[in-house]
């Protein structure tokens, strides 16, 4: 008995504390239909709130990777691999790893071609190619031109700021952009990526039993 009324009080204060700051009595004939609303209102503040921490967390973690891939880029790849699976055993020796995963990258690739990818080619032979593209120097200075002043900048560590500063930046950049274009090739400190290699998991002690977990190119961000 003397636990069903201590029960009792818990709910009482609950239910008060609930209604803190209301104009609602207990004693009101309506309690019931109230309380509802009530705990249906909290229950939309507490969303409310949930989703507004949820957005603080995942914008104060990519501030925080910005400025981290710029002082440490291995210490950020490092953490943004998956947690080691623990397990016994020593791990795979590196240098059979990476003769292993070597050694099948330079395999041909052999397509599988089906008869729908002629069926595809026979629709696009009468598209019209599209024209030439032509980039000026006003086309980057208009993509510039609403960009962050001071947002974190690349490996170059130029700001935005600098490139709608100088008027020979969009010049050298829409050239470079042409090049890129016309001779159908990127400068290698665009496309030379880094591989981060990871241990898909400790067992079994396996070469093919890891796998590089992304190629990142240098200018790319996260």
């Amino acid at each position: 008995m003397l636990q069903v009324r201590q029960q009792q009080a818990r709910i009482v204060r609950t239910v008060r504390m609930a209604f803190a700051g209301t104009n609602v009595s207990l004693s009101q004939p309506d309690i019931m239909q109230k309380l509802t609303e009530r705990i249906d209102d909290l229950k939309q503040r507490i969303a409310a709130w949930g989703k507004r921490i949820r957005r603080y967390t995942e914008r104060s973690t990519r501030f925080n990777q910005n400025r981290l891939f710029q002082s440490d880029q291995k210490r950020l790849y490092k953490l943004l691999e998956r947690p080691m699976v623990s397990g016994t055993g020593p791990a795979p020796n590196q240098a059979d790893t990476v003769a292993f995963w070597r050694g099948m990258w330079p395999e041909p690739i052999n397509h599988s071609e089906g008869p729908w990818t002629e069926v595809v080619a026979s629709q696009c032979a009468s598209i019209t190619p599209m024209n030439p593209v032509i980039i000026t120097p006003d086309d980057v200075a208009e993509a510039v031109r609403g960009a962050p002043n001071w947002k974190s900048p690349g490996l170059d560590g130029l700001h935005h700021y600098w490139l709608k500063g100088f008027v020979l930046c969009p010049t050298v950049l829409a050239r470079q952009f042409q090049e890129a274009l016309n001779q159908k090739s990127l400068p290698s400190l665009s496309t030379t990526g880094i591989t981060v290699w990871f241990l898909k998991t400790r067992l079994p002690q396996t070469r093919a039993n890891t796998a590089p977990s992304r190629v990142c190119r240098p200018y790319t961000r996260h």
